[in-house]
């Protein structure tokens, strides 16, 4: 395919894939769709239960419902489109096509790290300040703290993607990765992203640590609440209600950092592929687990939700 100097002229790309050994692209399917299939189905169980269960009508549930909803999305816009490649010998994805994966991926990716920064703020009041919970936390202000947060994560890949458009692409068309992400992309590009960078790094750097901070920033005034508490139960208490989120927090910063916040001199397509996936599927996948495993109003709902199905 003849490869003009405008971004415009770009017809579509190829992704490279998971691994380009034919060997194992069949193995791969089978992995990723029962991973995806698991995903949607613990996510789905999720709103279910808490929609379902009066009880579980609370910030935190709230809040818990709203990012299992955006982790259904965030896997429904990249391993579908993967799970095709695997089994497909061209492997292409339209110019429009990337660009549109591009702005969801990095929507639905940034409304959970906001998410995720409101559910540590939902632990802070609880904990720090009990006796005003219902009313620093009231739905209102929750429903708000979700519509900012997706906002503010639409902006953000609108502004991203429209940087993007502007790239000219001139001889390779290949993208090393399984997915539309903006490390990959902008390795093909023949235009000078130089100053596309700083303004990526930058724009990403407020984005993504605004919350992370605010995470970090609450769980600094939680731990210094505990330890403030005489017995060792009444600790226990504490820092069990955090767990979970503590969790899934690590899983999520942790790969996502180490992906993002690195000059594009240092990108390395094996090790990038693998922090993805643990943030894009892995995480997602376990979220159901980490969230209801170990907690008791979470185990109780599922138990209504089956006597329901089954009366």
């Amino acid at each position: 395919m003849e490869m003009k100097n405008s971004s415009s002229s770009t017809s579509e790309f190829i992704l490279l894939g998971i691994s380009s050994n034919p060997q194992l692209q069949k193995p791969l399917f089978v992995i990723f769709l029962a991973m995806y299939l698991v995903t949607v189905a613990g996510n789905v169980l999720i709103v279910l239960v808490i929609y379902s269960d009066s009880r579980l009508h609370t910030p935190m549930y709230f809040f818990l419902s709203s990012l299992s909803f955006m982790d259904i999305c965030l896997t429904t816009v990249i391993v579908p489109k993967m799970l095709v490649n695997l089994l497909s010998e061209t492997k292409s994805i339209s110019y429009v096509g990337c660009l549109v994966q591009m702005y969801f991926f990095m929507a639905f990716v940034n409304t959970d790290s906001y998410l995720l920064a409101s559910m540590a703020i939902d632990r802070l009041v609880a904990i720090c300040n009990p006796f005003r919970y219902d009313v620093v936390m009231n739905p209102r202000r929750c429903l708000l703290m979700l519509l900012g947060s997706c906002t503010i994560s639409h902006l953000h890949s609108l502004f991203r993607v429209l940087l993007m458009s502007r790239l000219s692409f001139c001889a390779s068309h290949v993208i090393k990765h399984f997915f539309c992400d903006t490390q990959p992309v902008l390795k093909l590009s023949c235009s000078d992203t130089s100053s596309n960078q700083v303004v990526i790094m930058t724009e990403t750097l407020a984005v993504i640590m605004t919350p992370f901070l605010c995470i970090l920033f609450s769980y600094l005034r939680i731990i210094i609440a505990v330890l403030k508490i005489n017995s060792a139960a009444g600790k226990w208490k504490a820092f069990s209600t955090c767990g979970s989120h503590l969790t899934v927090v690590i899983l999520f910063y942790g790969s996502a950092i180490y992906v993002y916040f690195r000059p594009l001199s240092m990108y390395s397509v094996v090790k990038d592929r693998v922090s993805t996936v643990m943030y894009t599927v892995v995480t997602p996948m376990l979220n159901p687990f980490i969230y209801s495993l170990r907690n008791k109003d979470m185990k109780r709902g599922l138990r209504k939700l089956r006597d329901r199905i089954h009366s």
